[in-house]
């Protein structure tokens, strides 16, 4: 009964993983309709390559960093009840490997290819694990001071802030040190738009997305004993609530119903194993309003040029996911109990303010040492051809 126990849980952790690297998927699609046409190669590209340079080093460094463990023993050894350790790190890996996939689309379009992979490899591999390690892991002792202090440790079910908020957040020093889109903003206050380049392709990753949430916040139970339907329910009406609530508010606008079902579930990551399944909803449909109203805001007046809305989208999002918890998980208000505001507060700000740092260090450091940004000409030409030599669709053909 142990083997299959192990193996069980095995496997449903490994699918967890499964969902959740598709959804890297719904991540570079996501980021391909919203960039304009001659920089969806580069689009699809930075994905990839984000992901693989992600596992390499999260298997090297961010995991032992999170975590205190490694994997530089004998294989025999790693395949130890049925590889769950291995999986266990799949699983999470899928997860530090989003840091970057956000970030990608807050600076799409003028960030160069090297410096970014740089990046990447530093995020996943110490600021990222740090924080993990804090929230999921008990380093420092940040758990066990809130536990004292307020009665609850920090509650972060399935990464609101540990996910989304730190990949939010990070980007925002890296899309204010980048600038905006050259012509984007004029000197009178004209606003030059836009638009996403495919409704298709942009619907088609977001609902990649939305089915791989599934596993991102189900299988963050980890073993099977733990799984529970109510995280299930509590990511379905999260999702309705930002979809309805981004309908509404967005007036139709396809780029803001599509992003409502992902703010929605970003919020609910924290709290879905807690809430009742009608706090999940109003706490999507808060986040949906939380993004449709930043976005605009920095667009528009603010003259932020955040391709996709990342920092609202994920840091504003995932910041009020974690403090929701800690006021919708109370029993008071149909919740399951055992967390504190108080320390949903600390734990959200301790994770923004990590994450805010880190970002000026990295893309601060990179700026000044290599440079971040393409040149003029090459913007002007678009990532697919000045890094990549080829286009989504070649406007011909070559006849021998």
């Amino acid at each position: 009964m142990d083997a299959l126990k192990q193996g069980a849980d095995a496997l449903f952790i490994l699918l967890g993983g499964i969902l959740v690297l598709a959804m890297h998927a719904g991540f570079a699609f996501l980021e391909l309709g919203t960039v304009r046409k001659k920089n969806q190669v580069n689009a699809l590209v930075k994905i990839l390559a984000d992901l693989s340079v992600s596992t390499v080093v999260y298997f090297l460094v961010g995991y032992g960093v999170a975590y205190g463990a490694h994997f530089l023993v004998g294989a025999q050894e790693l395949a130890q009840f049925h590889g769950y350790g291995l999986v266990k790190f799949f699983f999470l890996l899928t997860f530090a490997a989003a840091i970057p996939a956000i970030i990608s689309g807050g600076i799409a379009e003028r960030a160069r290819f090297g410096p970014q992979l740089i990046a990447t490899a530093v995020i996943v591999g110490l600021i990222y694990p740090a924080f993990e390690g804090v929230a999921w892991n008990q380093q420092l002792g940040v758990q066990a001071a809130l536990l004292r202090w307020t009665g609850a440790e920090f509650h972060d079910f399935a990464g609101s802030v540990v996910v989304h908020a730190m990949g939010g957040w990070l980007a925002l020093p890296a899309v204010l040190l980048l600038g905006a889109r050259r012509n984007r903003y004029r000197k009178d206050g004209a606003v030059s738009a836009h638009p996403p380049s495919n409704i298709p392709f942009l619907a088609l990753g977001a609902w990649i997305l939305i089915v791989g949430w599934f596993g991102f916040n189900v299988m963050s139970a980890q073993t099977l004993d733990k799984l529970s339907g109510l995280v299930a329910v509590n990511s379905l009406m999260a999702m309705a609530g930002g979809t309805l609530a981004a309908l509404a508010l967005g007036r139709n606008d396809p780029g803001f119903v599509h992003n409502g079902p992902l703010a929605g579930l970003v919020a609910v990551c924290a709290g879905s194993d807690i809430m009742h399944p009608l706090a999940a909803l109003l706490v999507g449909a808060v986040a949906a309003v939380i993004f449709v109203q930043m976005f605009t805001l920095t667009q528009n007046r603010w003259q932020i040029d955040d391709v996709l809305g990342v920092w609202p989208l994920h840091g504003l999002c995932g910041a009020w996911g974690g403090i929701a918890a800690g006021i919708f998980g109370h029993q008071a208000l149909g919740g399951m109990g055992g967390v504190s505001f108080w320390a949903q507060l600390a734990g959200t700000l301790l994770g923004v303010a990590w994450a805010l740092v880190g970002g000026l260090v990295v893309y601060g450091t990179l700026r000044k040492v290599m440079g971040l940004r393409l040149s003029q000409e090459e913007e002007f030409e678009g990532a697919d051809l000045s890094i990549h030599r080829i286009g989504s669709t070649p406007e011909r053909e070559v006849n021998w």
